[in-house]
């Protein structure tokens, strides 16, 4: 079994000239793909993906999962769900045509100006995310849950409580493997939610963490988070062979409208990133 390799190139490059050059540096042939230029991949028009998407063929770059936005820190509970709605409907024969695995989606932080209940909040999130699912299912299509934002990334209880809900073989699992050691300043909080997701597990962000002297923890290279390595093994011993994508959140974090300011030192961190993965995988396996 081998994993297959993939990233946020956008975390390289904004351009799609950019983005794919960075991946055929590193000696990859794929790239998840999210922000291009200064919008989202999921935004374009037909005409508009068509030409990107034999661009892409033409290079000869595949597109393994979408970063969507239906869910994300973006779109709260209270948000109108007839934009998620649309942008799946988009987005799902871009899916098909590309043989993608996943879209990525979240689900629903809560308004943070007028906070719903915690019983309001989890109703319409998961009412939401089981018509969503329904929807992907009937299309053909599955929906990828990242550990990052929205309801079931409160903890490990409301993350089994919602896969419980939603209960559909189009709502699946995006492990990140940095994102619960990021929030809660425990590398070991990453490890116990890997745990608890794994048999969910469609697709895989590699995004790395270390404690800093405060004790606060920050993105760092792969070899320098002990439970990425320990994540990898695992992987490995369980048989996953789909892909790792990288979200190195080094230069540029997209939630967070941080950019990259230096597209020399981006491009390069990128780079060495995908090369030390690959060497740590090398050393697990």
């Amino acid at each position: 079994m081998s994993f297959r390799y993939t990233g946020f190139a956008d975390e390289a490059g904004k351009s799609l000239d950019e983005q794919i050059s960075v991946v055929k540096a590193a000696g990859w042939n794929s790239i998840e793909v999210r922000a291009l230029d200064d919008g989202h991949f999921c935004d374009l028009s037909n005409d508009q993906w068509a030409k990107v998407w034999a661009r892409l063929q033409a290079e000869g770059i595949s597109v393994p999962s979408f970063g969507g936005q239906i869910a994300n820190w973006g779109r709260p509970v209270s948000s109108d769900f007839a934009v998620d709605i649309s942008e799946l409907k988009r987005v799902a024969p871009r899916m098909r045509e590309t043989g993608a695995v996943c879209l990525r989606v979240m689900s629903y932080p809560n308004d943070t100006e007028q906070p719903w209940s915690d019983t309001d909040w989890k109703r319409e999130a998961f009412r939401r995310l089981r018509e969503l699912a329904t929807i992907a299912e009937g299309l053909g299509v599955v929906l990828g849950h990242e550990n990052c934002s929205g309801y079931g990334s409160r903890g490990i209880s409301e993350y089994v409580e919602m896969m419980e809900a939603v209960d559909s073989p189009a709502f699946k699992t995006i492990f990140d493997s940095g994102n619960d050691s990021l929030h809660q300043n425990d590398g070991e909080a990453t490890w116990r939610f890997y745990e608890a997701c794994r048999e969910h597990i469609v697709h895989v962000h590699i995004k790395s963490a270390r404690a800093g002297d405060d004790g606060t923890y920050a993105t760092c290279f792969p070899d320098e988070d002990p439970i990425q390595a320990r994540v990898l093994a695992d992987l490995k011993a369980r048989g996953y062979n789909g892909w790792i994508s990288i979200e190195p959140h080094l230069h540029a974090q997209i939630h967070a409208a941080q950019e990259i300011t230096d597209e020399d030192a981006a491009r390069a961190t990128w780079l060495d990133y995908a090369k030390r993965l690959e060497a740590l995988v090398a050393k697990v396996g």
